[in-house]
């Protein structure tokens, strides 16, 4: 469907694409990987046609069409939620000329061309398309989506101006999903999601009749969704025909083969170089010597690929912490007109491990705040316990940062009442290292930002620590590493989070709170999802 023939791009000296082909089919799932920086992003803007090559060129026939989802940035206003789902719907008319176009290329190609049975495969989706443009059948497909990604009835009517940029993101996700084009690509397209809201969309893109492309750092939501893996890595593109799972393993196996027939490349010429040295006077055999000195020197020496840098990340040792926590007893929160909670009441124990999940604007944010102290609750109580000490990371923690502060000013800032902290080890090991904790907090970019927010965490002992979407921004192996770190942390945790892998082995309790109330259940979120669908006859 979409070739890329020998494609390069750098940027001085870093090199993004190093003569990079592949080829995207029809109905492939391809989950695009690789470090912050590696170029996902910037592959997208290539196969979008807005950023232009050094060498090299993508194919992709004219019928092909290709919808793009941002990280972020994308607002409507002036229709309802309805009207403006609906306008997915104004390209459709657009499908005869598609399908004519690639009817026309289909007889130019024969019949045992795989591109062959990819067109049929397109021109049957898309007569699909035109018959599901009947208003009856329209209508019920713009429901199903924008229910699907958490809008309710009453939202229908309701101007896209009134919703905030989590819900900007998931109109513009619906309108996509329901043009339907060749192509998706999705950048980190569970970022603005709930967990129920992400586990709809995961079994429609199972189901989706064209091919995607998604840059995500939610393992589960990966190996959910794609079949295929693009890694970027130095500048090179690796292929392999599985999911995430399948990747991680097939990758190691990968590194070590290389390892392996590295370290017997240098047995090898150790050894001729041993022959070389010892027959080298001797005159009956110095054509054997001149013929292994020439081998020897048109070998190939193998480069063993050079891994990346991973953060290391420890919570302090916290100190010792009563039996009770924090408790919440009948408090109500508002915000103006809007109620938030009712009569909540909650208690946390020491040794708490607690998954806080629910749709968006449920009270999920507002909750870790009361629960931390940074805000107050209009009626009932909080009680905290004798000796509990709390750590909190805001979800807007980054953009709380000083911007015109250096990265180690802003961390030792945070240290000022801790004589026992140490910043620049703490930045260190986050790979904040020599002239990186001089940088202005203003230059940093959103994973930068995070490692900045987690290091300020490292500067004060806590024996419950209070994390609000502490991996937005976090590559995968940068999330397993901060994973790893609260595993080992022996206090009390309160997650929010929608990303299922990284919850699932890290808590015990899920605390679901809901516009009508809330429930707290032992389990961790896998289980709890299967609960939910079970509850709601799925």
């Amino acid at each position: 469907m979409i070739t890329l023939n020998e494609i390069c791009l750098a940027y001085g000296e870093k090199v993004i694409f190093n003569e990079i082909s592949e080829t995207i089919g029809q109905r492939d799932r391809i989950g695009l990987v690789g470090v912050n920086g590696s170029g996902k992003s910037t592959l997208f803007k290539v196969l979008l046609n807005e950023l232009e090559l050094n060498a090299g060129e993508i194919e992709r026939p004219s019928f092909v069409t290709i919808g793009y989802l941002p990280q972020d940035g994308i607002e409507s206003k002036g229709k309802t939620l309805y009207a403006e789902a609906e306008s997915a719907f104004a390209d459709v008319l657009t499908l005869q000329s598609q399908i004519d176009s690639a009817t026309d290329r289909m007889y130019e190609l024969e019949p045992d061309c795989p591109e062959y049975y990819e067109i049929i495969e397109s021109i049957g989706a898309w007569e699909q398309q035109l018959e599901n443009h009947e208003p009856e059948k329209m209508k019920s497909r713009i429901q199903r989506v924008l229910v699907g990604l958490g809008f309710s009835q009453k939202d229908m009517e309701r101007d896209t101006g009134e919703f905030s940029g989590g819900w900007q993101m998931r109109i513009a996700l619906a309108k996509l999903l329901l043009k339907t084009p060749s192509l998706l690509l999705l950048d980190e397209p569970t970022n603005h999601l709930d967990i129920v809201s992400q586990n709809w969309l995961e079994k429609y893109l199972v189901n989706y009749t064209g091919s995607l492309i998604v840059i995500s750092h939610d393992k589960a939501f990966l190996n959910t969704v794609t079949n295929k893996t693009f890694e970027l890595k130095f500048g090179n593109m690796h292929v392999y025909s599985g999911n995430y799972t399948f990747y991680e393993k097939a990758s190691a196996e990968r590194l070590a083969t290389q390892r392996k027939h590295s370290d017997n490349q240098k047995k090898e010429i150790a050894r001729q170089k041993e022959f070389i040295n010892r027959f080298r006077s001797n005159q009956k055999k110095a054509s054997m010597v001149q013929s292994r000195i020439k081998q020897l020197d048109k070998v190939e020496i193998i480069e063993i690929e050079r891994e990346e840098r991973k953060i290391f990340f420890r919570f302090p040792e916290p100190p010792p912490s009563s039996q009770k926590v924090i408790e919440l007893i009948d408090m109500h929160k508002a915000y103006g007109e809007i109620k938030v909670f009712r009569g909540l009441t909650l208690r946390i124990d020491k040794g708490d491990r607690i998954a806080v999940v629910g749709v968006n604007g449920a009270g999920k944010s507002t909750l870790a705040r009361l629960l931390a102290g940074t805000d107050k609750i209009d009626a009932g109580k909080r009680e905290v316990g004798v000796n509990t000490v709390i750590g909190y990371f805001a979800q807007q923690q980054t953009e709380e940062l000083n911007p015109n502060k250096s990265v180690l000013e802003e961390v030792e800032a945070s240290a000022q009442d801790n004589p026992n902290a140490q910043p620049r080890a703490a930045l260190g090991a986050l790979l904040f290292s020599g002239n990186d904790q001089h940088k202005s907090i203003s230059v940093l970019s959103g994973g930068e930002r995070n490692r900045v927010a987690l290091a300020k965490m490292l500067m004060r002992p806590a024996n419950c620590i209070i994390l609000d979407e502490p991996t937005n921004h976090l590559d995968i192996r940068s999330k397993e590493v901060l994973q790893d770190a609260i595993k080992l942390f022996p206090g009390t945790v309160i997650l929010v989070s929608h990303d299922r892998d990284f919850l699932d082995p890290v808590v015990n309790k899920v605390l679901e709170v809901r516009p009508d109330g809330s429930r707290m259940l032992t389990c961790n979120v896998s289980e709890y999802i299967a609960r939910i669908e079970a509850e709601a006859g799925l």
